[in-house]
């Protein structure tokens, strides 16, 4: 498949042995064209506005705060996200992506799962923090209760193990801010059909073998 694509399925092993074992979380930034990152994108003028974290390269399993797929675009929050359906962009432009990942121990790790998890069971009550969002232009840090917008909930994830990836209360982070992380190790960078479609491509051919066998 290349040595791009040998480097980002190695990314995906943890490292070293027993409690000294590390596991890798990926934070992934997109320019998903959606209604809030061009809303973000009006004052951070950065490339990329939308912030997730993922724990395979593959992004087969991804998380964020956005919007849902809805006749109303207003409306937003907690969801697990599907590549096709909440980060290609719709108009078929390419997707541009930046993908780090993050080595953690495994508490850490264990930690940002069973938050997820948490978050999964009880997602009607979580909402977007538009206010947050709004309030950043003007150095206003608005936390509310089980109320994140994409970059706030990333950087929280970590904060709550104890780390703090980019050096500002999660409130205050913005998507850019994750790219100059001296913690975040870059594995991609370009369109993001790219990055998944070999994965896809691989999982077709076996499904194919299977049912050949």
């Amino acid at each position: 498949m290349g040595e791009w694509m040998d480097s980002i399925i190695n990314a995906g092993k943890g490292t070293g042995q027993g409690d000294a074992k590390r596991y890798p979380i990926y934070i992934v930034l997109t320019d998903t064209g959606t209604l809030f990152s061009k809303l973000i994108r009006m004052y951070t003028k950065a490339p990329l506005n939308h912030v997730s974290v993922a724990f395979d390269p593959a992004l087969r399993e991804v998380y964020s705060f956005g919007q849902k797929p809805s006749r109303n675009p207003l409306t937003a929050g907690f969801m697990r996200e599907e590549v096709e359906r909440d980060l290609l962009r719709a108009d078929g432009k390419p997707t541009i992506c930046a993908m780090y990942r993050c080595m953690v121990n495994a508490a850490q790790y264990h930690m940002i799962r069973a938050r997820i998890i948490t978050m999964m069971f009880n997602e009607a009550k979580y909402s977007y923090n538009l206010l947050g969002v709004l309030g950043i232009p003007f150095k206003l840090q608005v936390e509310r209760e089980k109320a994140f917008f994409c970059s706030q909930f990333v950087a929280s994830l970590f904060e709550e193990c104890g780390l703090n990836v980019v050096g500002k209360p999660a409130a205050a982070v913005e998507p850019d801010d994750f790219r100059s992380s001296e913690m975040l190790e870059l594995v991609f960078k370009g369109d993001l059909r790219n990055l998944v479609q070999p994965f896809y491509q691989e999982e077709l051919e076996w499904s194919s073998m299977s049912v050949a066998l």
